[in-house]
């Protein structure tokens, strides 16, 4: 694993990804980054988009201002490979979603730690949210599970 200034390089099996250190994020693959005092902004991470495929849909069952909490399911997923329901990780007050992604879905693939972010709450992240360094552990157990049961 290489380290830069701001990122952290991962590879493990045929996985790999630059992951942003100034963020949190959680064991079900989102990260959370925050944009003002109390605004977070929130994406799915690389791993997470693969494991989806292409996305080809996004919807929220949420609009802005309504109160959501961590765990709450609050749209869903569509990619090729699967459908997910969409659950939240930061409680708090749901201010938006990314309208570019409207226009162009595959941003969720090609930048997903940039202009392919989900959501915006108005709140505080899911307190079991890892640093850097801890989701880099949970993936490296994660890829060594998949790699066990593809036999």
């Amino acid at each position: 694993m290489v380290n830069s200034n701001e990122q952290v390089s991962y590879k493990r099996s045929r996985f790999f990804t630059r992951l942003p250190k100034q963020r949190l994020y959680t064991q079900s693959h989102f990260w959370i980054s925050q944009v003002e005092s109390d605004l977070w902004r929130v994406g799915l991470t690389k791993f997470a988009a693969r494991m989806l495929g292409d996305i080809v849909e996004l919807n929220f069952n949420v609009e802005e201002g309504n109160s959501i909490q961590v765990g709450q399911v609050i749209g869903s997923l569509e990619g090729f490979k699967a459908i997910t329901e969409l659950y939240n990780v930061v409680s708090g007050d749901f201010s938006s979603e990314n309208l570019a992604l409207h226009e162009d879905i595959t941003l969720m693939d090609n930048d997903p730690y940039h202009k392919g972010w989900l959501y915006q709450v108005k709140g505080t992240p899911d307190p079991q949210a890892l640093d850097v360094d801890g989701y880099v552990s949970w993936l490296d157990n994660t890829i060594d599970k998949m790699e066990e049961h593809k036999d």
